[in-house]
């Protein structure tokens, strides 16, 4: 069942690949590329292919939301199938700012609801709920604790403090849980990666973002806040020291965005492209070097899904330890300015 289970997206692959032209015998020259983007990039519809008989494929359109909020800006915009990455983000922010407000959905939309609600499936009916017993019963149980106690132990009151950690544990444990899920919903066959939608990432790292001013603000205060953007440098520096300093509160967010995003995207073409070689090159043979390659990515990722989690996850407790040390930092000029005086 595990071999039929790893080898299922090549025979999915292979009609798409080896077309021949009606009325000759002759192949096709094979969009590799196209098809590798095809089946990476977001769509506003959701297709199941059937192995070796492409022709009763299943495809479910997703409904088409618009909302004119300048009549007539949605005729001007007409939906944009097929982006990815900075063209899909583009193409809807100059939506937006003519006046359309898009909210269709696509199928990494729906993959991202079909990870929250596996996400609470999970929590809801296999986190340890007995009050009266101490120990979990149960692998799965454990498991989840074990890792609860990761997020909270390792990252959280190591990089945030042991006074503030436990505060933001529950948004680190939702971010690491939620990111993981939609990893590893990508892995199966007609699924689709989530986190490798550049809008995705972007909109999980702007709510790392906006939880790391609150914390630096809650520390620090407004003013010690607002003070922290000169780095404590004479006013005459200040026209470069703001800009340098405010260059830096973004940097973080976008570092978040382009990791996650080109990590989970990164495996999934090398996957393709090496199933691909064998109809480049034409020859059944190459399968016998692509296909454990491609197998051995395959399991890579099961790795690297986890890994990118984590790393999202440890990053946003760093950020935001930074932002909650500022608060502190600030507390001690302000001793010492009293002690000196």
């Amino acid at each position: 069942m595990r071999k039929w289970f790893l080898i299922l997206p090549v025979l999915m692959a292979a009609p798409a690949w080896a077309e021949e032209e009606a009325g000759e015998g002759t192949p096709e020259k094979h969009d590799v590329a196209g098809f590798i983007l095809h089946h990476v990039a977001n769509a506003q519809e959701m297709e199941f292919e059937v192995p070796l008989n492409p022709d009763k494929n299943v495809v479910i359109e997703l409904p088409v939301i618009r909302l004119s909020l300048v009549p007539g800006s949605c005729q001007a915009h007409p939906p944009q199938a097929g982006l990815e990455g900075i063209a899909d983000l583009a193409a809807s922010w100059g939506a937006l700012t003519a006046g359309c407000l898009d909210l269709s959905l696509t199928k990494h939309v729906v993959m991202m609801w079909l990870a929250l609600a596996l996400l609470l499936l999970v929590f809801l009916g296999g986190s340890h709920r007995d009050k009266s017993k101490l120990v979990p019963h149960g692998a799965g149980k454990n498991l989840l604790e074990m890792m609860v106690l990761f997020v909270r132990d390792e990252l959280a009151i190591k990089n945030i403090g042991k006074k503030d950690g436990p505060r933001f544990t529950p948004y680190l444990l939702t971010i690491f849980f939620f990111i993981l899920f939609m990893n590893l919903l990508g892995l199966i066959p007609e699924m689709a990666t989530a986190t490798g939608n550049l809008a995705i990432t972007l909109g999980l790292a702007l709510c790392t973002f906006v939880v790391t001013q609150y914390a630096s603000i809650r520390a620090a205060g407004l003013g010690g806040y607002l003070k922290h953007l000169t780095a404590g440098v004479a006013p005459w520096l200040w026209p470069i020291m703001i800009p340098v300093e405010l260059l830096g509160l973004f940097t973080k967010p976008i570092a978040l965005t382009i990791r996650l995003f080109a990590n989970m995207l990164a495996g999934h073409i090398v996957i393709f492209f090496l199933l691909g070689l064998i109809f480049l090159l034409k020859s059944v043979a190459v399968a016998g070097i692509s296909v454990p390659f491609a197998m051995a990515i395959y399991f890579l990722e099961l790795f690297v899904a986890l890994v990118q989690a984590y790393i999202f996850t440890m990053l946003s407790s760093l950020f935001i330890g930074m932002g909650v040390a500022m608060g502190h930092h600030h507390d001690d000029s302000h001793g010492e300015a009293a002690h000196g005086h």
